[in-house]
């Protein structure tokens, strides 16, 4: 069958994604044949989309989508034509009409979360999922620091944290951004280019320091956020949106107490099928309770993913968006 997808044939801005008639075949042995009713904007797809995580040309990027199933091949027990369904992982190919996908990389939507809401929260809450829960396990009474708090993963992290028992202290770039973080549980934010982020944190915690940071941002932020934990403390860098962290001793982890690094993804966390379907079932769980709000705050049609991205790229986005085919 014939669908449409964004296509790129050579690493560059978002210029390079092209949309593009595509024939796609039949669904082979473990897989199933899902049509899109929404695929989520990340910037992991920035990174596949530049080359600084390159991808064999040419591709289909995105990693999240949801929709319905429309055909199984050989021994795919567990779907049939009409579930539906989401997902937020490898193989690259979510910014398509329709594509095929190994079905045990797929979950189940349960009633009450839409095929919108499971594109806008799968690849961001399962990440809030194992950050909070499995490589820092967060406490009642911990005081945590998360950067890009209004950004999509930062708005999930505040909710989920608070509902622990967390205090939050969140990095924002506007006052715009410091009220929508506030609004969904961040109980300090620090606008952090007219603030020392980590004069701050060493304030709101008596100078003791947090026992984690979860950032995503990377260069702009990454040295300064070691003088923000206690000793033993964990700095969790999962992202690099200000560019790649840059070489350095990891004498100076003992130097600032013995600190862990840590550089996880949510591939690795859900690479098995038993931790993917727990940590989607426990999102699924809080968000159909009401402790965390999932917010779309942007649309754009799928064919005009560039745009998506320049705003992604510029800061022009908050909370989740979405790509709609």
């Amino acid at each position: 069958m014939k669908t449409h997808a964004i296509r790129i044939h050579q690493p560059g801005g978002p210029e390079v994604m092209v949309w593009e008639e595509v024939e796609i075949g039949a669904p082979g042995p473990g897989q199933v044949l899902l049509r899109h009713a929404a695929v989520g904007l990340n910037f992991i797809d920035v990174y596949h989309r530049t080359g600084l995580y390159p991808a064999p040309l040419p591709f289909t990027p995105g990693l999240e989508g949801a929709g319905t199933v429309e055909a199984v091949g050989d021994g795919v027990t567990e779907f049939r034509p009409g579930d539906r369904v989401a997902y937020a992982n490898p193989p690259l190919g979510a910014y398509a009409e329709a594509r095929l996908m190994p079905a045990d990389r797929l979950v189940r939507l349960p009633d009450g979360i839409s095929e919108h809401k499971a594109a806008a929260m799968m690849l961001q809450g399962m990440t809030a999922q194992y950050l909070l829960r499995r490589t820092y396990p967060v406490q009642k009474g911990d005081t945590i620091l998360v950067h890009a708090a209004a950004g999509g993963v930062g708005l999930l992290v505040c909710q989920w944290a608070r509902h622990l028992g967390a205090t939050v202290i969140g990095t924002v770039g506007s006052e715009d951004k410091a009220e929508l973080a506030r609004a969904h549980g961040c109980d300090h934010p620090v606008l952090y280019k007219s603030e020392d982020f980590a004069a701050r944190v060493r304030e709101i915690t008596g100078g003791e320091g947090v026992p984690v940071v979860y950032d995503s941002v990377g260069k702009d932020t990454f040295l300064k956020s070691l003088d923000c934990l206690r000793p033993l403390g964990m700095m969790v860098s999962f992202g690099q949106s200000s560019g790649k962290v840059e070489p350095f001793d990891t004498g100076l982890l003992g130097a600032k107490g013995s600190l862990f690094l840590t550089r996880p993804s949510l591939m690795t966390y859900t690479a098995k099928r038993a931790d993917l379907v727990e940590s989607a079932k426990e999102l699924f769980e809080v968000v159909q309770k009401g402790v965390v709000k999932v917010e779309i705050n942007q649309t754009y049609a799928l064919m005009d993913a560039a745009a998506a991205h320049r705003d992604l790229e510029g800061r022009k986005t908050t909370g989740s968006t979405l790509l709609l085919p």
